[in-house]
């Protein structure tokens, strides 16, 4: 079903300064008296064969390899490649230095709502706190823990500001940390390429291990024993398509081949069930999934197919206790529905509805907890928090206190709790990220994103409203706008139109 979300935001416009009016009015007679030369590329002929056809690429010479971009003695072709890069860049600085105060002026806008030194909510897992921070001038990540307790000393596991240091460019992807928790894994890009080598660092001692595994993207999947992990490489394409393991503190060419997907329309994937029973390896399409289990405790045992892939059958898999939990569109449920198996018979034909389909509810998603089932859904274009007993009672959605908002669970890896980790956003509210109490049903208020500044949230109002479109459809609008202006029709309105893909 075709939906259509449509966004008012009714709002005082203010007028930029007329400085920066009259700047922007001359930039046309400014243009006039610059003489300044655009650099041009030179054009060399490269075929491109694909698929049978053939393309004239005359700027093919300028690609580069992920070696040419790192060294750092540039050969005679990378050389050429960076001196043309830079005049780009000086033509650009020369044609725009009119703009400079007025950059300068949205720069120092932007950058004075943001606070620069903050902290993520600490979440909990394995006994740990985790928490992801920043410092003022810095412009990478500090990933910390503390054991037991937020009042216990901090740990430093990964300061990515040092790690970064000798590069250009930086990221680190998929910190994963071993059931033990003493060793820690995690991908690094030093080129903006998404192909990450992993990385381990011993935690217990601060020392990085000598395995670096290149091509990869970025996650790893601890199995049980504390030394073995999954990860996912990467084709030429960029395209997830095999699965290799690893045991850490041994040479990546011993690597093993786990699962390689050959249909290119596919990516592969690897996981661990949160009941940390089941290393789950999946292949995903748009229209299409697969997915088999290997048992976390045997990472050297034999894979078993959970269900075959079938076109137009969707599906995806949690597990609890001694069954598996499927949200599937089978049997032309279009929104999605959540269906129910044993944990040794595991094919479609075994599949029993436990939440049927809804045509007015469209199910995005499943958090399992030991006492609780969380849904994920979207009701009337509003995305809710529904949590449900295991045994039938308790079933409740969420309630944020607002009429137009987006809710989604957060991070939740601890399975034996009642506090729901969710975030919460609206018209009119910042990020907020709150504690859920399931069996209280009482939020608790943790963090709310800082808008630095003389912004209040309670200077303005939102309301929703449906509207019927020619066809019958009904259309959500959202609308917000400070409070006290007139309804005179008068006002100046943004308006932004969202027509969804399904």
């Amino acid at each position: 079903m075709k939906q259509l979300m449509v966004i008012f935001l009714a709002i005082g416009l203010h007028a930029c300064q007329t400085e920066n009016k009259e700047q922007m009015s001359n930039t046309s007679k400014m243009y006039q008296k610059k003489d300044i030369i655009a650099p041009v590329a030179k054009k060399e002929s490269h075929i491109i064969s694909t698929h049978g056809d053939d393309r004239e690429d005359n700027y093919y010479w300028m690609r580069l390899t992920d070696e040419q971009k790192t060294t750092e003695k540039l050969d005679t072709h990378t050389q050429e490649v960076v001196d043309y890069l830079n005049a780009e860049n000086e033509y650009t600085n020369e044609m725009t230095a009119h703009l400079k105060t007025f950059q300068d002026t949205l720069f120092n806008e932007m950058v004075g709502r943001i606070k620069q030194t903050d902290m993520s909510v600490p979440y909990r897992d394995n006994g740990y706190h985790y928490i992801t921070r920043y410092e003022e001038g810095k412009e990478y990540p500090i990933y910390a823990r503390k054991k037991g307790s937020m009042e216990a000393n901090e740990e430093i596991m990964l300061n990515v500001n040092e790690l970064a240091a000798e590069y250009e460019y930086y990221a680190v992807s998929g910190l994963s940390v071993s059931p033990d928790n003493k060793i820690l894994a995690f991908g690094e890009d030093p080129v903006s390429r998404r192909q990450y080598t992993l990385r381990f660092k011993n935690l217990e001692t601060g020392e990085m291990y000598d395995d670096e595994i290149e091509n990869t993207t970025g996650g790893a999947t601890w199995a049980n024993d504390n030394k073995t992990i999954f990860y996912t490489r990467k084709d030429d394409a960029l395209r997830s398509y095999k699965i290799f393991k690893h045991i850490v503190g041994t040479s990546a060419i011993d690597d093993v081949e786990v699962f390689h997907e050959e249909d290119d329309t596919f990516n592969a994937l690897v996981y661990k069930t949160k009941s940390k029973k089941y290393i789950v390896i999946g292949s995903w399409a748009t229209l299409s999934q697969e997915f088999q289990l290997l048992d976390a405790d045997q990472p050297d045992g034999e894979l078993r197919m959970f269900q075959p892939r079938e076109r137009n059958l969707e599906y995806s898999i949690g597990h609890y206790d001694d069954k598996w939990y499927i949200r599937t569109n089978k049997d032309g449920a279009k929104n999605f529905k959540v269906m129910i198996t044993p944990e040794d018979a595991t094919t479609q034909e075994n599949w029993t509805d436990y939440i049927p389909h809804r045509e007015d509810v469209f199910l995005e998603g499943t958090e399992f907890f030991k006492n609780y089932l969380v849904l994920s859904e979207r009701i009337e274009g509003i995305a809710k928090v529904r949590v449900l007993g295991w045994d039938g009672s308790n079933d409740h959605y969420i309630n944020f206190g607002e009429d137009a908002y987006l809710a989604y669970t957060s991070t939740n890896p601890e399975f034996d709790t009642d506090q729901l980790r969710v975030g919460f956003t609206s018209l009119t509210t910042p990020n907020t990220t709150f504690d859920y109490d399931m069996k209280s049903q009482s939020l608790t208020k943790l963090k709310q994103q800082e808008v630095v500044g003389d912004f209040n949230p309670k200077d303005y109002a939102s309301e929703r409203l449906m509207i019927t479109a020619r066809d019958g459809a009904r259309v959500p609008i959202s609308i917000v706008y400070k409070k006290g202006y007139q309804k005179d029709g008068k006002q100046p309105l943004l308006l932004y139109g969202y027509g969804s893909y399904g």
